[in-house]
């Protein structure tokens, strides 16, 4: 018995079902939006933590937030530079959405480039944008 024909055949349709994610997704790919900043933002400087541990590590921080308040009713949070802030994502001046007001621009830019569906809104109220 020669097989040979039929097991090349049946290699390429293999490789071609492994691969195909690849080349259908191929020349899609954007560079990631950059977060725009509100005036307010800029004009601070800074944020609770530095930039870069921000970008990677503002869902774990904000998972933490909710922990410690709802769990242990702590408001506080003690930055790495020994500065303590208010807890809270969307209420009062000293909050993230305080700061970052323009949620679309900042938050969902993001998550919606990332294909990520935060649920911070299941319990916030979500900031309403302001019409220009």
């Amino acid at each position: 018995m020669n097989d040979k024909s039929k097991i090349v055949i049946g290699l390429i349709i293999f490789l071609a079902i492994i691969t195909f994610p690849f080349w259908y997704n191929m020349g899609k790919a954007t560079s990631a939006p950059e977060p725009k900043l509100s005036d307010k933002a800029k004009a601070a400087k800074v944020c609770v933590e530095p930039k870069e541990y921000m970008k990677a590590e503002h869902m774990h921080i904000l998972d933490n937030w909710r922990n410690e308040v709802v769990r242990k009713g702590n408001r506080t949070y003690k930055s790495s530079t020994g500065k303590e802030y208010n807890i809270s994502l969307s209420s009062g001046e000293e909050s993230c959405l305080g700061c970052h007001t323009d949620k679309a621009e900042f938050c969902d830019k993001c998550h919606d480039y990332a294909s990520v569906n935060p649920y911070c809104w299941d319990c916030h109220i979500d900031p309403k944008e302001e019409k220009k």
